[in-house]
């Protein structure tokens, strides 16, 4: 894959929906307005409890996808087993606590090597591109690159949480993308950014691919989804 990318998350569109039970909103409606938006790709996270994205969203997305689609989930057995009948175009291996409200850190790559390298053989063994979501640590980029990972996402976690004092963790999600690119991983980046912080990472030239869904979800409740979209591609994409 070439190029810089945003791929839209589209989650928490669920989330919303779930709180009611009910069929609306639809998040598979929100991902055909994303691209038409411009969104390069959509992606999904589908969690072991089903607490926003169901089985049925993912195999409808798949068939409305045609750019990008990617598929967030645990290198579990049940997981692997849905993306290969699903077959995303990429699968980005994450962590998962039941507990957590939303997850908390980066894959830890170097303890878990040997499963971690399993699952991502299963999936690129069937035309599956995979990308593992890691803290912007040296160490774990390059335990990335041992599992046989095409891509690593850095969580961008601490960055967004730090506010105005944030250089230290941008240098980190800077030596870490430069990092991985040396190695010939592709490098994406994800998790709290928003319209406020996220231009400094875009600045970065490593960085292909901006994953990002609850700050345009939030922000299309008062200007509309497609124009949310709109304006975050203009920052991260503005060629």
């Amino acid at each position: 894959m070439t190029g810089r990318r945003l791929v839209v998350n589209v989650d928490h569109v669920a989330t919303v929906r779930q709180a009611r039970g009910g069929v609306e909103p639809d998040p598979v409606a929100a991902a055909v307005q994303a691209l038409a938006a411009g969104a390069d790709g959509i992606v999904v996270h589908l969690r072991e409890d089903r607490r926003h994205i169901q089985d049925r969203d993912v195999r409808l997305l798949r068939q409305v996808v045609h750019r990008l689609f990617c598929l967030e989930m645990a290198a579990t057995g049940e997981m692997l087993e849905i993306a290969l009948q699903v077959r995303p175009d990429s699968v980005t291996l994450v962590p998962e606590r039941r507990e957590e409200l939303t997850t908390e850190g980066g894959l830890d790559v170097l303890a878990g090597l040997e499963e971690i390298g399993g699952a991502v053989r299963s999936l690129e063994d069937s035309g599956i591109r995979s990308c593992l979501f890691i803290d912007p640590d040296l160490d774990q980029v390059e335990a990335s690159l041992r599992s046989g990972a095409r891509a690593v996402e850095l969580h961008s976690g601490e960055y967004a949480r730090a506010g105005s004092d944030r250089g230290g963790s941008r240098r980190a999600l800077e030596q870490a993308a430069k990092r991985a690119a040396k190695l010939g991983l592709e490098v994406g980046v994800g998790h709290g950014l928003d319209y406020r912080n996220v231009s400094e990472i875009a600045a970065l030239p490593e960085i292909e691919e901006f994953s990002i869904g609850h700050a345009i979800v939030a922000h299309s409740l008062t200007v509309g989804f497609g124009r949310a979209v709109r304006e975050m591609r203009q920052i991260v994409c503005p060629h």
